[in-house]
């Protein structure tokens, strides 16, 4: 069965999604509003230019390079709590501040089918989160009861996810962080015979690993996504693939999970991921595979 779908993450106490429009997004993370690019918003503000000048943090970016312009009042990093999860907030020189809202919906999916093979099910249910950034996922599926293995070639962002976990309450959870480039990892995996009931992926159009490895998705998504269903356990939960790569496809991320259909069974479900403000601000895509 495959199904298309928009996924919503509506706004809540320490997250909102107050406007967008023209190029621009205005969100406020706890109490502090911040105004970020996003191409995505190709539409007309709603809120007046002296609402969005109240913003505590802007980004801008030229021709070389983005940087915040953040009021002295703005901490280095703050707290906020969202989809049941605590998350450290703090300004990048990428724009980004450490958390994709729009991936709520795939959270609660996955703790959600976590939780329902536990109760028929005795034993560990183990995932793998592969371009693990800053651990929404990782924390996600911990809170859930799975033991989770998070791989990420930053050094600086598997502090933070370390750091997330810790302030979820979820330090002493089964959770091995890894420093390493994802390609390596999944090859060493599947010489250790090693078996995974769920994989989560995001995959960016260009990075390095941890050992500078250079990732282009046009040359390595095919084999890492082959490489990674034989990581799969006899009888497997869930592979999830989210894209933010300008010009691909939910469909396309969809073709590479028909296989599993074919071996496991199951449905598969591919869309966008969206925040609502009311209008729904396009974010990402993602191409999810399960088993109930």
């Amino acid at each position: 069965m495959i199904s298309s779908t928009i996924l919503t993450t509506k706004n809540c106490a320490d997250y909102e999604l107050l406007d967008s429009g023209e190029g621009e997004k205005l969100e406020r993370f706890g109490k502090i509003v911040l105004s970020r690019p996003d191409p995505q918003a190709l539409w007309r503000k709603k809120l007046t230019p002296a609402e969005w000048k109240k913003a505590d943090g802007y980004f801008t970016r030229d021709e070389n390079k983005g940087d915040w312009s953040l009021k002295p009042t703005v901490p280095a990093r703050w707290e906020i709590s969202f989809a049941d999860l605590k998350f450290w907030i703090k300004p990048t020189a990428f724009k980004h501040v450490g958390i994709f809202p729009e991936q709520a919906p795939n959270w609660d999916w996955m703790r959600n089918l976590i939780k329902g093979r536990q109760k028929v099910e005795e034993g560990d249910i183990e995932v793998l989160n592969l371009f693990a950034y800053t651990g929404g996922a990782t924390i996600a599926c911990a809170q859930a009861g799975a033991k989770v293995v998070h791989v990420d070639g930053s050094k600086v962002a598997l502090t933070w996810a370390r750091e997330n976990a810790e302030l979820s309450g979820l330090k002493d959870k089964p959770i091995r962080w890894i420093l390493d480039d994802v390609r390596a990892f999944v090859k060493r995996e599947i010489k250790r015979g090693r078996k995974y009931h769920g994989i989560i992926m995001d995959p960016p159009a260009f990075g390095h690993g941890a050992e500078n490895e250079v990732w282009k998705i046009e040359d390595d998504f095919l084999k890492l996504i082959e490489d990674c269903t034989q990581l799969l356990a006899d009888q497997p939960l869930f592979f999830l693939v989210n894209g933010y790569s300008a010009g691909y496809s939910a469909v396309a991320y969809k073709n590479n999970l028909l296989p599993l259909i074919e071996k496991f069974g199951g449905e598969i479900e591919v869309g966008e991921l969206t925040l609502e403000e009311p209008r729904l601000l396009p974010c990402g895509i993602f191409a999810r595979w399960s088993v109930k």
